[in-house]
């Protein structure tokens, strides 16, 4: 499947392509949150777009064709930067950084302003995006990845805006399913909790075991 794709760099240039990848991503991300909330006159709007629109000309100079896709290296790091959850140089991402345990994976994140629903809460379709990542990568980290079959969210109260933590596990397999649950919560409690079948497709059955982990993590 297209998309896939291997290369080989050298362990202290990918290193450094990371960095700089974060960095971006960074700044960009901030520029978005600000974009919300700022306050200032038409002056100050207008002088920021123009150094937006100047910053936007200099990143199209030079540009992949397609998506970022999932990329393995020969070291075995794996990049998804353009993930919607996860990815360091994708500005609508958190981005969010998963945690392996033996039997979960976790982590505790912040969403701004750019991801308000109702006032001063998470939008829900914004739970459910994060919710479905972190089930996905638990299968991952069971060793039994998959594509989302199916993705059922209870949300118990609103999500406020702020700091948040999230977990996932695999609760069990059943040949090429796998079937996850994960919560998402506040220092106070409980928000919201998903439960989700993920099946490991077709295409993707011949692949090597590396390879197959890649699936859950696109």
């Amino acid at each position: 499947m297209s998309g896939y794709i291997t290369e080989e760099i050298p362990a202290e240039e990918l290193t450094r392509q990371i960095e700089r990848a974060r960095e971006i991503g960074d700044s960009v991300r901030s520029l978005v949150a600000a974009t919300v909330v700022t306050d200032v006159d038409d002056d100050d709007l207008a002088e920021a777009r123009r150094h937006i629109d100047a910053a936007t000309e200099i990143l199209e100079r030079r540009r992949i064709d397609a998506s970022f896709g999932l990329r393995f290296n020969s070291d075995g790091r794996l990049r998804n930067w353009g993930n919607a959850v996860e990815g360091i140089r994708n500005p609508i991402a958190p981005p969010v950084e998963f945690h392996a345990e033996p039997d979960h994976v976790w982590s505790e994140l912040h969403l701004g302003p750019q991801y308000e629903g109702p006032p001063g809460l998470v939008h829900g379709g914004v739970i459910a995006l994060i919710l479905d990542q972190v089930l996905g990568n638990a299968a991952v980290n069971a060793g039994a990845p998959g594509m989302t079959g199916t993705l059922t969210i209870r949300y118990r109260k609103g999500t406020p805006l702020g700091s948040l933590r999230v977990e996932g596990r695999l609760d069990r397999t059943e040949g090429h399913k796998s079937f996850a649950s994960g919560t998402i919560s506040t220092a106070d409690g409980l928000c919201a909790e998903a439960e989700g079948i993920f099946i490991m497709p077709r295409w993707a059955r011949g692949l090597d075991a590396s390879r197959q982990m890649g699936v859950g993590d696109a």
